[in-house]
């Protein structure tokens, strides 16, 4: 482990109930992964294991970690994530419980864990129906602005051949969303797989810088893309998450996030590979995300999703 990141997990566990008073020789610190985030793994005898968060170079320029912070407060106080043991906002650090006997979940393990799809509904529909407010409100074309502005700061960092013209496109979508506003709810806006995490009973959900108040079915669908859903799964997901089958409207609603959701997170990977992040080719990342996008979009039957949102 390079000898920064040590220094960075040892500060925070300085202030960290029950670990702050332990030599370094007690602990046993084991890297978890994490895209963009160090996340890490601790453990002493006797004490209950912690996770430490190490925010990941650059993140500042686009994650709000105050935010971050209170809405990871309110997910835990909600019953889906763990509890948040020390934090420092400024510097993006957080220490928090670690969930015992649970898998990570992938692609793979959605399709191959029996429930986790139903698991992960139930959870969400948890988060949404708790009553919480999170800070902040998750704006998806606001945010595509944002993020080529942020781009547009950082040089050479080419766009996808018709980035532009598919925005243009989703113009009626956004009219079809204005006219049709959703209640908006706590959404962790940002379901990657590997931010849930099944202990077989429950479906937890860690990993909250993206989290704001948003349309529910914003998470719905963009769990559906992360995690390669099949038909059989999203109606798995969706019914565990209505306790019904969902209306054309709300099928409308999660389909149109599928191809939306796929195109901000292009330009989330755009500004990864910009940044010299090297925990994945995240201009193949960018470059898969956009055409599967532009090929939902030119499906015969994404237009009659488009409809039944509108109408």
């Amino acid at each position: 482990m390079p000898e920064n990141h040590k220094t960075i997990i040892l500060k925070a566990l300085a202030q960290t109930p029950g670990y702050a008073d332990l030599p370094e020789s007690a602990l046993t610190i084991t890297r978890q992964g994490g895209l963009t985030n160090l996340v890490f793994r601790v453990d002493a005898e006797g004490m209950t294991p912690v996770v430490v968060r190490v925010p990941g170079a650059g993140t500042e320029e686009y994650i709000d970690r105050a935010a971050e912070l209170a809405n990871a407060q309110a997910a835990a106080r909600a019953g889906v994530s763990p509890q948040i043991l020390y934090s420092a906002p400024e510097e993006g650090l957080l220490v928090m419980d670690c969930v015992e006997n649970i898998v990570t979940m992938t692609p793979e393990n959605f399709a191959s864990i029996a429930g986790s799809p139903a698991r992960a509904g139930a959870a969400l529909r948890q988060l949404h129906g708790s009553g919480e407010v999170f800070a902040g409100r998750f704006e998806l074309f606001a945010m595509i602005e944002e993020y080529l502005a942020v781009l547009g700061k950082k040089g050479n960092v080419q766009l996808p051949e018709g980035y532009h013209d598919v925005v243009a496109s989703a113009g009626p979508i956004r009219e079809a969303l204005d006219a049709n506003p959703a209640e908006l709810a706590p959404c962790h806006c940002d379901p990657l797989c590997e931010n849930f995490l099944d202990d077989g009973e429950k479906m937890w959900i860690v990993d909250f810088e993206y989290g704001g108040m948003n349309d529910p079915l914003w998470d719905l669908g963009d769990l559906s893309v992360e995690g390669h859903f099949t038909d059989a799964m999203d109606r798995e997901m969706l019914e565990a998450y209505f306790g019904r089958s969902p209306t054309a409207a709300e099928m409308g609603r999660v389909v149109v996030y599928k191809a939306m959701c796929d195109l901000l997170w292009t330009l989330w990977g755009l500004i990864q590979f910009a940044d010299g992040n090297t925990a994945e080719d995240f201009w193949d990342y960018a470059t898969t995300r956009f055409a599967r996008c532009k090929a939902l979009m030119n499906t015969p039957s994404f237009d009659t999703h488009v409809a039944a949102l509108r109408g």
